[in-house]
């Protein structure tokens, strides 16, 4: 083989490499933004993120909404409402 051909080939793994590390780095996101945000389930965000790789990703959006549901001073309930006349 000469030198074109073994560069073409370490270029294929470069790739292949690089391919397998940004789906890994892309399923921690969820739980980057869990951990951000003081999630009460960054654990279990955590690992769904890593057994969404088994089912090609079907559950990586529903973990993303998951990890930006829970205000960080708020919790789920997100912005309090404002006191109406009537509260008051």
């Amino acid at each position: 083989m000469d030198f074109l051909s073994y560069f073409a080939l370490a270029i294929l793994f470069f790739v292949v490499l690089t391919l397998a590390y940004g789906m890994i780095a892309i399923h921690d996101i969820p739980y980057h933004i869990a951990k951000a945000r003081n999630h009460p389930n960054q654990d279990a965000i955590h690992a769904g993120g890593w057994i969404s790789l088994f089912p090609l990703h079907a559950i990586w959006p529903f973990l993303s909404i998951w990890a930006t549901a829970c205000h960080p001073v708020h919790g789920y309930s997100g912005r309090p409402r404002e006191k109406t006349d009537q509260e008051l």
